[in-house]
């Protein structure tokens, strides 16, 4: 088992990163999430859009007009999850903020031969690798910095954001996801 560290022990990097924070999601619903006051306002339809005073939504607004970048892969299934219909619906708030998300069908993923792990990738040169449970429950975070298994991840990348779609687009095509 590798060494994992919690997630709160990585934070900084979303403070020190010089110019790009790319995520891969891949699961099928995170147990953060449903535990999230925004579930419940998801459940009773409620719109999930951009709250000037969200933590993430600063800090992604505040970087993104500093130059940096933001960006993600969200992967969905066809039908979407409950827990990736939140995800979509929640996403149009971090876009607004200025994060571009995209989202890939899994098949499509599949066929890719993307990772079939969760991770964020700091300025190519920093792998932050979830390990999550069944439940969606983060058990720690892996942080990589061996040139091998980034180079990985960014290939990862490059492939996911080549195929991915963007949410407003993507969101479209998913009549569920409203």
């Amino acid at each position: 088992m590798p060494d994992l560290v919690p997630f709160e022990a990585i934070v900084h990097l979303f403070d020190d990163f010089e110019h790009t924070a790319w995520r891969l999601e891949t699961q099928r619903g995170y147990a953060t999430d449903r535990v999230s006051p925004n579930w419940t306002r998801f459940q009773n339809g409620e719109f999930l859009g951009y709250d000037p005073a969200s933590p993430w939504h600063v800090s992604v607004r505040e970087k993104t007009r500093a130059g940096k970048v933001f960006a993600r892969v969200r992967l969905v299934d066809s039908p979407p999850t409950e827990g990736q219909r939140f995800l979509l619906a929640s996403g149009i708030g971090n876009v607004e903020a200025g994060e571009d998300i995209r989202n890939l069908y899994r098949v499509d993923a599949e066929r890719l031969g993307l990772p079939d792990f969760d991770f964020w990738l700091f300025d190519s040169r920093i792998l932050a690798r979830f390990h999550i449970d069944d439940q969606g429950v983060t058990l720690g975070v892996e942080l990589i910095e061996e040139a091998a298994a980034v180079l990985r991840a960014c290939q990862a990348r490059d492939a996911a954001w080549h195929h991915a779609i963007p949410t407003v687009e993507f969101q479209a095509q998913v009549p569920s996801a409203t």
